[in-house]
C-alpha cells in the first residue's frame, strides 16, 4: 500500500509539473502577436487544403501511409480537422481547470475516433513538438538549465525513444491490430493505476476536508518539497555512488554542487523517452519526479532541463521515430494544437472559481473515463488476434460501451467548465483588474 501511495504520488507530482508547463506555453504563445502568426501559417495549409481544395485533391491522395495500407489519409477532411479541435479543447480544459495532464486523454480519444494507435502516438508527439518549439524556445524561457545534466539525460532519452518508436513500428509491420493492442493496453495500465489513485486521493481529501484539514491549492500540489540542500534518503544513496564520470548541477544551492553517476542519468533519461516514443506524451510526466525525488536535482534546475528535454524529445521521437515513416496526422495535430491553446486558457481562469475538492473529483473521472475507454477496447482487439473467444458483435459493443462513457464524461466535464467560465467572467474580469 505504500508503494501505491508513494507511486501515485510520483505520478501526480509529474502530471502536475508537465500540466503547469502546457498552461506557461499557451499564455506565452497567445500573448505574442509573433507566436499567433506563426501559429496561423501552421494552420493555413489545412484551410486551403481542407475547405477550399478538399473534394479536388482528396481522392488523388495515395491510400497508404507508412508501411501498411490500414487507414486513408484524411488530411483534407473538414470533419476531422474540427474533431481535432474538440480534442484539443477539451484536453486543454483538463490541464488548465485540473492542473494535471490533460494530454493523457488524447491518444485515447483518437484512437476512439478510428485512429490507429501508432498514428495518434506520432500526431501527438509532433503536436507538443510544435507547441514546445513556439512556446519556449522562441521565447527562451528555460529557467536554470544544468548543461551537463541536460546534455547526459538526452543521451538516454534519445536512446529510450528510438527503441520507443521501433518497438511500435515493428508491432505495426507485423500486425497493425496487434500495435493498436499494445497501444491500448499500456494506456489501460497507466490510467488504471492513475485512475485509482486520483480516486482514492480524492475520497482521502473530502474526508480530510470534512475534518477541517488544510488541503493546499486548487490543484492538490500543495507547497512541496522545500528547496535547498535537504534532499531524501534515495537520492542522498544515488549521489553517493562514485561510476565516473560524475555529473555536476546545482551548485547555487549547495557548496561545490551535487554530483550524480551519468550512469543514473542515462537509465532515467531512456525511461522518459521509452514513455515519450511509445506512449506519445512527450515523457515530461515522468521528468520532475525522477529528477526531484530520486536523483535530488533542485526544482529549479528540474524545471528548465524538463523543458529542453521535451523540446528534443518529443521533436526527435515525432520527426526520426513517425514522420519520416509516415506516421504523423498534420491536419489533427494543428486542430489539438490550436483547441488545447483555447481550453487551457479558459480552464485556467475558471479555477479561480471552482473549489480545489470538486476539481480533484473531475481529474479522477476524466482518468477513470479513459481507462474504461481503452479497457473495453482491447477485447474485440484481442478477439480479431484469435487471443480470447469473442463474437466480432459483442466486440463491437464493448467498444461502443467504452467510447460513449469516455465522451460523456469528457463531454460533460468541457460543458461544465465552460458553462462556469461563462457564467462567471464579470467575477473573472475583476479579479484581473485587480491583479
Amino acid at each position: 500500500m505504500n508503494f501505491f501511495k508513494l507511486w501515485g504520488e510520483f505520478m501526480m507530482q509529474g502530471a502536475r509539473r508537465y500540466a503547469q508547463w502546457e498552461v506557461d506555453n499557451a499564455k506565452t504563445i497567445l500573448g505574442s502577436r509573433k507566436r499567433l502568426f506563426i501559429l496561423g501559417l501552421l494552420i493555413l495549409p489545412i484551410i486551403l487544403g481542407g475547405f477550399v481544395f478538399a473534394d479536388q485533391v482528396g481522392d488523388k491522395l495515395p491510400s497508404f501511409l507508412g508501411s501498411k495500407s490500414a487507414y486513408s489519409p484524411a488530411f483534407y477532411s473538414n470533419f476531422i480537422f474540427i474533431a481535432s479541435i474538440l480534442i484539443g479543447i477539451c484536453a486543454g480544459l483538463i490541464t488548465g481547470a485540473i492542473g494535471a495532464g490533460g494530454g493523457f486523454i488524447i491518444a485515447p480519444a483518437l484512437m476512439s475516433a478510428g485512429i490507429k494507435g501508432i498514428l495518434a502516438v506520432g500526431t501527438d508527439l509532433f503536436h507538443i513538438f510544435a507547441k514546445a518549439i513556439m512556446g519556449s524556445v522562441i521565447h527562451r524561457k528555460l529557467g536554470n538549465v544544468s548543461v551537463p545534466l541536460a546534455v547526459v539525460f538526452l543521451i538516454g532519452s534519445i536512446g529510450g525513444s528510438t527503441l520507443g518508436g521501433y518497438v511500435n513500428r515493428l508491432l505495426y509491420d507485423k500486425n497493425p491490430v496487434l500495435s493498436d493492442a499494445f497501444i491500448t493496453t499500456i494506456y489501460v495500465l497507466m490510467l488504471g493505476f492513475l485512475g485509482a489513485y486520483s480516486l482514492i486521493d480524492y475520497v482521502r481529501s473530502r474526508k480530510a476536508m470534512a475534518g477541517g484539514a488544510d488541503m493546499g491549492d486548487a490543484h492538490g500540489g500543495g507547497k512541496g518539497k522545500k528547496e535547498g540542500a535537504d534532499i531524501g534518503g534515495l537520492p542522498r544513496k544515488l549521489q553517493s555512488i562514485n561510476i565516473p564520470p560524475m555529473v555536476k548541477f546545482d551548485h547555487d544551492f549547495t557548496p561545490g554542487g551535487r554530483g550524480i553517476s551519468w550512469i543514473f542519468l542515462v537509465l532515467s533519461g531512456a525511461l522518459v523517452g521509452l514513455a515519450a516514443g511509445i506512449m506519445g506524451v512527450g515523457g515530461g510526466f515522468l521528468t520532475f519526479p525522477i529528477f526531484v525525488y530520486m536523483l535530488g536535482v533542485s526544482s529549479m534546475t528540474t524545471v528548465g532541463t524538463d523543458i529542453l528535454q521535451i523540446v528534443f524529445t518529443a521533436g526527435y521521437s515525432a520527426i526520426t521515430q513517425y514522420a519520416i515513416y509516415g506516421f504523423i496526422f498534420y491536419t489533427l495535430a494543428m486542430g489539438m494544437l490550436l483547441g488545447s491553446l483555447i481550453g487551457i486558457q479558459v480552464g485556467a481562469m475558471a479555477t479561480k472559481v471552482v473549489p480545489g475538492i470538486t476539481i480533484r473529483g473531475f481529474y479522477a473521472m476524466a482518468v477513470l473515463a479513459g481507462f474504461v475507454n481503452r479497457f473495453f477496447a482491447l477485447p474485440s482487439k484481442l478477439a480479431a488476434m484469435n487471443y480470447i473467444p469473442l463474437s466480432a458483435g459483442m466486440g463491437k459493443i464493448l467498444n461502443q460501451i467504452g467510447n460513449w462513457a469516455f465522451f460523456f464524461v469528457i463531454g460533460t466535464f468541457a460543458v461544465w467548465v465552460i458553462g462556469t467560465f461563462l457564467k462567471n467572467i464579470s467575477v473573472l474580469k475583476g479579479e484581473e483588474g485587480h491583479s
